[in-house]
This record gives C-alpha cells, structure tokens and sequence, in this order.
C-alpha cells in the first residue's frame, strides 16, 4: 500500500480509561487474594511456598491481562475511508491536539 493510498483513511483510537478499568480491578483483585493465600502460607513449616503462590499467580495471570489489554486496545481503533479533499478536524479530547490535516488524492 503506497502512501498516498493512507492519505485517504483516518485513524482514530477510542480507548478512554474507563475501558480497561474493570481488567485492572480484575488484575488487582486477584493479586490481592495471592497476597491473602500467600499469608496464610506464611505459618507454614516452609515460607518458600508462600513467595513461589505469589509468584506463580502473578506470572501466570499477567498474559491474560495483557492479552485483555491488547484486544481491548484493538476494538477501539478505528479506520475510517474519507473523500479526497475533506478537510479533517481534531477530536475534542484527543490528547495531542495537531492541527486539521487535508487529505489529498
């Protein structure tokens, strides 16, 4: 796909905060309760099972919050085709606030 081909598409990402807030709640939850059962380990005869739960439930559940995060980011990119010559604007909100771009064909 050359480049003045791309001239003729808008991309936009519509991810806000309040999309991946409840994954990080998940996340936060879960490690919460590793910490709980890492606690009661503790008072074991061995601590070293206490640190290897922790760990273990911390590795084995980052993939998924990181697959969360990328599909989430992926549903909420948007290309749309525009008409040669459009004269484009900023979203309002959008953090970096660039001037309107014109495409051209």
């Amino acid at each position: 796909m050359s480049i003045n081909k791309m001239q003729n598409y808008r991309f936009v990402c519509t991810l806000t905060f309040g999309d991946i807030y409840g994954q990080i709640i998940v996340w936060l939850i879960t490690v919460t309760i590793s910490l709980a059962s890492a606690l009661a380990l503790m008072g074991a005869r061995r601590p070293v099972y206490a640190l290897a739960t922790v760990g273990l439930v911390v590795v084995l559940s980052l993939p998924f919050l990181l697959f969360a995060f990328v599909t989430t980011l992926l549903n909420h990119i948007e290309l749309t085709a525009i008409e040669p010559g459009t004269k484009t604007e900023p979203i309002p909100g959008n953090v970096s606030q660039q001037q309107p771009v014109q495409a051209t064909s």
